[in-house]
């Protein structure tokens, strides 16, 4: 548990956000003070910028004697070289520009690995590596975003599991405005650190959604994502994965490098076709690529979107021109595109409705069960 002091109530809520949930959040020093008493296990303080900058050099000198493992991180909106040498003075671990949620969360994140190691805890070990599940259509305009968006939500259940939406759609990828999400930070800033990247990296770069939910986001521009290769993709994802429950991977409708590198490692393929004869033959040319490649049938999903528009297509048509019978079908619905404009999925939204059972039953039904019993797939380098 981190303890955050910030009387400021705006700042609190932001802060408390971007730490995630085992926040403590105080605005009175009386409380604090408590709390320090009270909790003598907490490893790490965070003062606020609406705090006084003494009461992290109060609590740091203090602590330092008492608990060493203690770590005080000091926000200010505005850093000057006389706070920051006051601060390191008095055994604060690292002082932040608070505007920078990227620095925040990494300087918090270095703080508890520094208290791990001085009081010689066990690193942290996830209980398993994460389920991949990769969203895929060979056709743009089939709902492939708006699924696996629905599905990140779906899986994290309210915050039961721990869920990232991983955005590959590197040079046009719609999940943070799906979202609403700020694109303060995301995969791009993977680069500078390529030879670094582990987990503590990439929860720096997250952003929290709902929940349960992170997002890794993708650039802003395409020139950023030409800076993203292979190797990257690979280091990424064999970090993420040992961070939640489940990563949902939302790509491009076409196969890159970077996808060829999430197919590889992923526990579940959801492959995602309209009604109409393009969407179905350019998914059937795919489903081939991915026998070429050696990743198992079973574990794919087949998901019709709009299964039910009138476009005189029957169910017997679409099975023929896929060579496959469809996993699940997802009906059409105005309240979709209304819920995408509204930047909330319509899971959230509106969890009674068709749509929103349709995708439930998806992930509880068809992803939970292939997740759990996936078989390891055959590699080959450099395809």
């Amino acid at each position: 548990m981190t303890i955050l002091f910030e009387p400021n109530r705006q700042w609190s809520a932001h802060l408390a956000a971007l730490l995630g949930a085992s926040v403590h959040t105080v605005g009175e020093v009386a409380d604090l003070r408590r709390l320090l008493v009270d909790g003598a296990t907490e490893p790490l303080v965070v003062v606020g910028p609406g705090a006084p900058a003494s009461v992290a050099l109060e609590v740091a000198a203090q602590q330092r004697l008492v608990r060493p493992a203690l770590g005080v991180v000091l926000l200010r909106e505005r850093l000057d070289l006389e706070t920051m040498s006051q601060a390191l003075r008095a055994g604060v671990r690292e002082a932040v520009d608070a505007h920078d949620s990227t620095a925040v969360r990494t300087a918090c994140t270095r703080s508890l690995e520094v208290s791990r190691q001085l009081t010689g805890a066990p690193a942290a070990t996830p209980q398993g590596e994460a389920k991949i599940v990769t969203v895929f259509s060979a056709k743009g305009g089939c709902g492939k975003s708006t699924l696996a968006t629905n599905l990140a939500v779906s899986l994290a259940e309210g915050g039961r599991r721990r869920v990232c939406l991983v955005d590959l759609d590197l040079a046009f990828g719609d999940v943070g405005i799906m979202l609403q999400l700020s694109p303060d930070r995301g995969i791009a800033d993977a680069v500078a650190s390529r030879e670094r990247i582990d987990a503590g990296l990439i929860r720096a770069l997250l952003t929290s959604y709902a929940p349960g939910v992170d997002v890794l986001l993708a650039p802003v521009g395409p020139t950023e994502a030409e800076r993203i290769d292979r190797d990257l993709v690979v280091a990424v994802l064999a970090a993420v994965r040992t961070m939640a429950d489940y990563v949902v991977i939302d790509t491009p409708a076409h196969f890159t490098e970077g996808v060829l590198a999430a197919l590889d490692v992923t526990d579940v393929h959801v492959l995602v076709a309209t009604p109409d004869v393009p969407a179905l033959k350019n998914l059937r040319i795919a489903m081939d690529m991915l026998d070429l490649l050696g990743l198992a049938k079973d574990n794919r999903l087949i998901v019709l979107n709009r299964s039910d528009a009138k476009v005189g297509l029957s169910g017997a048509d679409i099975e023929r021109v896929l060579q496959a019978r469809t996993t699940a079908q997802i009906p059409s619905s105005r309240d979709v595109p209304i819920s995408i404009n509204r930047g909330t999925p319509i899971v959230v939204e509106k969890p009674g409705h068709p749509v929103s059972k349709a995708i439930r039953d998806l992930a509880a039904g068809q992803i939970a069960q292939r997740a759990g019993a996936r078989g390891r797939r055959w590699h080959r380098a450099g395809r």
